[in-house]
């Protein structure tokens, strides 16, 4: 079982790579990228509901409807901060905070720990190599004359920040649902609302884009599923940690399919990572 949370981190590679290569070759705006991937997700959905289908009573709770709706507005928020910072400044100048995300995750995660024990890991023996591989991580990506607080790298921790929030807050109610169904539910909320907020012109997606747009929809589905069942075998910081190896392979995959090269800082980071799980599993 601990396989689905490295399949995980290889999607989430994946994605990384396929959405640079769509955006760096496309003159597509981010706006109508992300409403059509959310559409791209809800569609890839739909066939396997009937088969994964869950809806506990307990998820119709007013106080977990609260809490879902909740969710669903840390994940529109998430989603225009992210926007604006993309929209205002280079990738590469937001990458130290976009990179946060998994260190806000389990730091959350510990935050939460103290108010509902059961449902989130408060193992050192876990806890601490996940901080150390979640600042090996962001110190890796961080350089001088990339980092400039201004209002979108700003921006760009908010979101990261909201991203966290929404992962540590859905899983206060994930048993209730399959991953599938919630995230079903959550992609078709988001769709919504940011078709409604965006007013995207779909035309504009030519045929050839809309093959890839749904191939990313479908890495979209396949990551989030994953990660939402590792919160529901091994907990929230477990599954973040090994999570985090996709980075590792985001690396690895540039450096094959877009000949980046690699610094010092990404091997150093990569090793580290691989060594604290390895500790946890060990």
């Amino acid at each position: 079982m601990i396989f689905f949370p490295l399949v995980g981190a290889i999607a989430l590679a994946s994605l990384t790579i396929m959405e640079k290569i769509v955006l760096r070759k496309r003159k597509i705006k981010i706006t109508l990228f992300q409403t059509a991937t959310f559409f791209a997700a809800v569609l890839v959905m739909l066939p396997f509901l009937y088969f994964f289908w869950k809806l506990e009573p307990q998820a119709l709770n007013p106080l977990n409807i609260l809490i879902f709706l909740g969710i669903i507005l840390v994940s529109v928020f998430a989603n225009i901060f992210s926007f604006f910072a993309l929209k205002g400044e280079k990738v590469s100048n937001l990458e130290p905070a976009l990179i946060m995300e998994p260190l806000f995750t389990i730091l959350l995660a510990i935050l939460f720990s103290f108010f509902a024990a059961e449902l989130y890991q408060r193992n050192l023996q876990v806890i601490i190599p996940a901080i150390i591989a979640g600042l090996a991580l962001v110190i890796s990506h961080i350089k001088k004359e990339h980092i400039h607080f201004n209002k979108y790298f700003l921006a760009a921790i908010a979101g990261s920040f909201l991203f966290a929030l929404e992962l540590v807050m859905s899983k206060l109610i994930l048993n209730y649902y399959s991953p599938l169904s919630f995230y079903f539910f959550r992609c078709s909320a988001v769709f919504l609302l940011s078709y409604l907020f965006f007013r995207p012109k779909f035309s504009e997606i030519d045929i050839k884009l809309r093959g890839k747009i749904f191939l990313i929809g479908f890495l979209w589905v396949l990551y989030r599923i994953i990660v939402y069942y590792g919160y529901l075998l091994f907990g929230v910081i477990f599954t973040t940690l090994i999570i985090m190896l996709g980075p590792v392979f985001v690396y690895l995959f540039a450096r094959i399919f877009l000949k980046e090269k690699l610094n010092w800082k990404n091997i150093l980071a990569s090793i580290i990572i691989i060594a604290c799980i390895v500790y946890v599993l060990i």
